[in-house]
């Protein structure tokens, strides 16, 4: 199994996410300092720190501050698409 990036060949899942449900999910982590978030288990803080990764991949890293906050307001809504 390889030892590089946690997903290289290890089973993988895949998950669809409205494009602002991943803004508001970047935006929050990106600026959470993850030692603070309570958690039971190490591994919680990794997959975090894993979607956070996977996150960053995606076209919503480079998002404005008006999109944030179109983003949150949707998500807030509920007004999935």
């Amino acid at each position: 199994m390889e030892t590089g990036f946690p997903w290289g060949s290890t089973p993988t899942v895949n998950v669809r996410l409205w494009r602002s449900d991943a803004i508001v999910l970047f935006d929050w982590l990106n600026n959470t300092d993850l030692n603070t978030v309570p958690i039971t288990h190490p591994a919680q803080k990794q997959a975090l720190t894993d979607l956070l990764a996977r996150l960053e991949d995606e076209d919503v890293i480079d998002s404005t501050a008006a999109e944030i906050a179109a983003a949150q307001n949707e998500v807030a809504k509920g007004e999935q698409r």
